[in-house]
């Protein structure tokens, strides 16, 4: 079932990971700064670390980097402008060593973690050879400032992290730690994870509801932006469905608690983000790798640089080709690269999130920006789903009696379209006994009322059972489902859905950027047809049974072309696992689409289809910006410092100051506005 798998490499959480590793802040201290931070290693990789800097405060984070460069100021001041007769020798060296151990010594203390872990080749023994082989040749102020800005790079990337984890969380965990929970006649605050289902929730004018559940009050209006990324006030009318995560807006109501704390939407949704940076785009995994053989072939072509011009260079000269060695390791150090590009993909990730739209793995970032043709279902993706029954013909029965016979049976169902019907009928006739009731998949239901046999559902369905029926009917635009009581045809609803708001818009988006749209349905050609033609969708196929959906799929696939599609209800399942990427409206989704789907959209806005993907375009972009800003950049230094011609200070620059830029790229994501 394509890539449901988690890419992760030996299964390990990725550097930018929501969860917060407990193990890893107990045993590992971070490198340059004071608090009790996570550093984590991968076992795989020694670049792969968390630079997530804990609680700690600003002050505690930078006050190592802030002695270093007090001390490192003053020395290069009585180095250079206020020369001092005692700032000399053993005094001059010593002062330069306290300089360096507050940035140093966590870095050192890092490479013995990774050497007994294996990784002799990592970023932290790059800088602490570069480092302690500038002091051996005597270049004390430059060894000192390569170690002091590769911490405050650190330190930059660390806030970066955090930051983005934080901008997450706090957009989706939005859901309150008490509710108030009435008991007879007294309001109980109660621990949201200790509410039961069934009970009862009031809701105060500005509160953050903590649990689904139903409105029990005649009608809400809701703030839904936690879960939508829309700011616009939603209407709720009584028994149907708010989340938690939803801010009552005007007045008092209660709600009747539905589902447990633990498995709200707003729960899974939470769950699925913090997962979804185990799924690697290939970009990120690429580079990992690379960053992986890259390292040792850095020492050793800087163990070349140093040593080989011995055999050549008539006026060798160690101590010059050994700066001119550190230069280069320290210029070769990948941080650029292996932090700013999971960054990126963190940060497109949570831009999606902001605007409504969940990816489950930053590959999916990857496969939308490359996506050719969008797939979408009908019924509940462009169109609200929501049916009315316009029209009742009898025939050969009463209205009254078409009516509930029709509706006791489809009250089993949970289609939208047995919904209207239940709803045109209002009141159930609890005498009816219902029984053999049967779901025939893409027809209609059949069962006994009493002991009347009757067959509701679409036309194929009639046709199955060879039950004669106005024929006229075939050719209505509309929803047409037919009923026969003891396979004698009795009548039929005519019901009709409404296209979403966005709908069109969304279509013509897509057109805008080259991507073609086709719709697949159940319902008759008729209908797709008329429907296809109001919003200007390339191509339309009606009357297609859910593995009528997954062969249109295939062949699109087969022909070599990235495919998305976009469904709501079960039986799209199949085409969204089938899919390069599968879309579930999240809001009017089944559980099963949802949890199949690589990406979901919270608000259920066709809109947002060509929103993930415009997201998606622009990770890639700043991903690349950064990969070809890292390799230019070092590989112009790289080949400068093995000319002698560039300093640790221009290396520090291709290093920290390239990382730094990187890092800023990759959080621009998160500003822009989709």
């Amino acid at each position: 079932m394509k890539q449901m798998e988690k890419q992760d490499i030996n299964g390990k959480e990725s550097c930018c990971t929501i969860k917060e590793k407990t193990s890893a802040k107990n045993n590992n201290s971070s490198c340059c700064s004071t608090d009790n931070e996570s550093e984590n290693h991968d076992e795989e990789d020694g670049h792969d670390h968390d630079h997530s800097h804990g609680d700690g405060s600003y002050f505690q984070m930078f006050f190592p980097s802030v002695i270093s460069f007090c001390l490192l100021l003053i020395g290069i001041v009585f180095d250079n402008y206020f020369p001092q007769t005692w700032f000399k020798d053993w005094v001059r060296i010593g002062w330069y060593c306290v300089a360096y151990i507050p940035v140093g010594f966590p870095v050192i203390k890092e490479t013995f973690v990774s050497i007994r872990k294996g990784q002799f080749f990592s970023e932290f023994s790059l800088m602490v050879i570069a480092t302690l082989g500038a002091f051996a040749i005597g270049q004390f102020p430059e060894g000192v400032a390569v170690m002091l800005f590769y911490c405050i790079g650190e330190n930059f990337q660390g806030l970066a992290v955090k930051r983005a984890k934080s901008n997450i969380k706090t957009l989706l965990d939005q859901r309150p730690d008490y509710a108030t929970v009435l008991d007879g006649n007294n309001a109980v605050l109660t621990k949201a994870s200790a509410i039961t289902i069934g009970s009862i929730i009031q809701l105060k004018p500005n509160e953050k509801l903590a649990l689904d559940g139903k409105l029990l009050s005649e009608s809400a209006a809701f703030n839904t932006a936690a879960l939508t990324g829309e700011s616009k006030p939603e209407s709720k009318k009584k028994n149907e469905i708010v989340l938690a995560g939803m801010i009552n807006l005007n007045k008092v109501v209660e709600v009747e608690v539905t589902t447990a704390y633990t498995d709200s939407k707003l729960s899974k949704i939470l769950e699925m983000v913090q997962e979804a940076t185990v799924k690697k785009a290939p970009t990120e995994l690429f580079i990992r790798k690379f960053a992986k053989l890259y390292t040792p072939i850095v020492v050793y072509l800087a163990l070349a640089i140093c040593l080989i011009p011995m055999f050549f260079v008539a006026d060798y000269v160690f101590s010059d080709w050994l700066y001119r060695a550190l230069v280069f390791l320290v210029i070769s150090c990948p941080c650029a690269l292996v932090i700013s590009i999971p960054l990126g993909y963190f940060g497109g990730i949570g831009a999606a999130s902001k605007n409504g739209i969940l990816f489950k793995g930053s590959n999916f970032l990857d496969i939308m920006a490359a996506i050719q043709v969008v797939v979408m279902d009908k019924t509940g993706t462009l169109t609200k789903g929501v049916f009315k029954v316009q029209k009742v013909v009898a025939v050969g029965v009463s209205k009254d009696q078409l009516a509930g016979y029709t509706a006791a049976l489809e009250s089993k169902s949970s289609h939208p379209v047995g919904t209207a019907i239940v709803e045109y009928t209002k009141v159930l006739d609890k005498t009816l006994k219902i029984t053999e009731v049967e779901e025939i998949t893409g027809h209609g239901l059949k069962g006994k009322i009493n002991d009347t046999e009757i067959i509701v559902g679409n036309a194929k369905l009639m046709k199955q059972f060879n039950i004669n029926y106005d024929l006229e009917l075939d050719n209505s635009p509309f929803t047409i489902i037919i009923v026969a009581m003891n396979k004698v045809y009795s009548g039929y609803f005519l019901i009709a859905d409404e296209i979403k708001d966005d709908a069109k818009a969304a279509i013509q988006s897509l057109r805008k950027i080259n991507v073609k749209s086709i719709m697949l349905s159940g319902d008759k050609q008729a209908v797709v047809d008329a429907v296809a033609k109001e919003l200007n969708i390339d191509l339309a196929y009606g009357d297609l049974l859910p593995e009528n959906k997954v062969e249109h799929v295939e062949t699109l696939k087969s022909q070599l072309l990235k495919v998305a599609f976009v469904g709501d209800g079960v039986n799209d399942a199949p085409a969204i696992a089938l899919a390069d990427a599968g879309i579930a409206m999240g809001g009017l989704g089944s559980d099963a689409t949802i949890e199949t789907a690589d990406i979901v959209i919270q608000n259920d806005q066709p809109s947002k289809i060509y929103t993930a993907i415009n997201i998606g375009k622009q990770t890639k972009k700043i991903v690349w910006q950064n990969i070809t800003m890292a390799f230019v950049v070092k590989a112009v230094v790289l080949i400068l410092g093995a000319g002698g011609l560039a300093t640790m200070w221009e290396a520090v620059f291709a290093d920290v100051g390239v990382a730094l830029l990187a890092i800023l790229n990759a959080v621009r994501i998160q500003r822009m506005k989709f």
